[in-house]
């Protein structure tokens, strides 16, 4: 069976990033098909879509998709939606996983998991201004339904690992919106026996986070929350230059993405990081049921120092896996 991937390289290194896992990926000699689309802002400002109608229909007609990154504007623009939240939202992609594994700065040998609700919370898009706009709210819309999916999914992923759940929130505070998700994470994870379930508050984690990283295994948390976390789990473990990440749900196609920006600062100067996206690719992999190539995959990434280009830092990703795959083309 030949499974379609689509490629989206978006803006900024994502033009840089998202070719260098293709050939990566190329390299493998497995029944997969490419093709590549459009979305990002500069799409937008081409053709007044950040995510025009072809690429969505491209993306509904493949196994998965290789996201690269997006110049979202720190200011409101008129017309103009994040793609990748569009995509997540269009194929109920729920579940963001953020892995983050590697050493820490103090020695600590860190190997967690952040997983991340994907729909809802403080990114839901109810937004207003009033007062003549000298009053800005922001709505933070937390589900029963939605928590309790993100929660059995970090069960079950918890389950393939170490068994131990961390449940982050701020119901001290948030009574009503954290006290919801905790309500529903406790009732869930009472399903799950055979797993240590402990509760911790979002500002107690980043703390512990810094300081003991290695004790955690799957924390699993709410929209904003966890891209705070999984960004500060990236820094202890290389940055986010080797930062991966899944947003999955329970049909095909996933979105597969570098937890990176856009990075407009070295974009266009082949100085990227390419490990995130094939990284990245590694978690398609695993999607698709390409295990063994997924594992050597991340093996080739972990064994590879970037030396600020890509090209040659790609290269040696290929290498490894020609070494370890027999199959690899080099």
């Amino acid at each position: 069976m030949t499974h379609t991937i689509t490629l989206i390289p978006g803006d900024g290194i994502g033009q840089e990033v998202i070719p260098a896992a293709h050939n990566v990926l190329a390299a493998l000699n497995l029944p997969l098909a490419f093709q590549t689309a459009d979305a990002g802002f500069g799409t937008f400002e081409r053709v007044g879509s950040a995510l025009p109608g072809e690429t969505l229909a491209a993306c509904a007609a493949s196994d998965a998709i290789l996201f690269g990154a997006t110049s979202s504007p720190m200011h409101k623009v008129e017309g103009y939606r994040s793609p990748i939240l569009m995509l997540r939202r269009h194929f109920d992609l729920y579940a963001n996983l953020r892995p983050a594994v590697g050493v820490s700065p103090g020695g600590s040998r860190v190997d967690l998991l952040v997983v991340r609700e994907n729909t809802e919370g403080l990114y839901s898009g109810r937004e207003r201004v009033e007062d003549g706009g000298t009053t800005a709210i922001a709505e933070r819309v937390i589900t029963a339904q939605a928590s309790a999916r993100i929660v059995r999914t970090a069960c079950e992923w918890a389950l393939k690992r170490r068994r131990k759940l961390t449940i982050v929130h701020k119901a001290n505070v948030l009574k009503e919106t954290c006290g919801l998700f905790r309500q529903m994470a406790f009732l869930v994870a009472a399903d799950y026996a055979d797993l240590t379930v402990e509760e911790m508050l979002v500002d107690t984690a980043a703390m512990r986070l810094a300081m003991e990283p290695e004790r955690f295994d799957v924390i699993v948390t709410t929209n904003l929350f966890g891209d705070i976390l999984s960004d500060l789990a990236a820094g202890l473990t290389g940055g986010l230059g080797s930062a991966p990440s899944a947003n999955v749900g329970d049909r095909r196609p996933g979105v597969f993405e570098p937890v990176h920006g856009s990075a407009p600062d070295i974009a266009g100067q082949g100085k990227a990081d390419p490990r995130a996206a094939i990284l990245s690719a590694a978690m398609l992999f695993d999607d698709l049921g390409y295990a063994a190539e997924a594992r050597a995959m991340r093996a080739a990434c972990f064994a590879t120092q970037h030396v600020h280009n890509t090209a040659d830092t790609t290269a040696q990703v290929i290498d490894r896996l020609r070494h370890s795959l027999p199959t690899a083309r080099g």
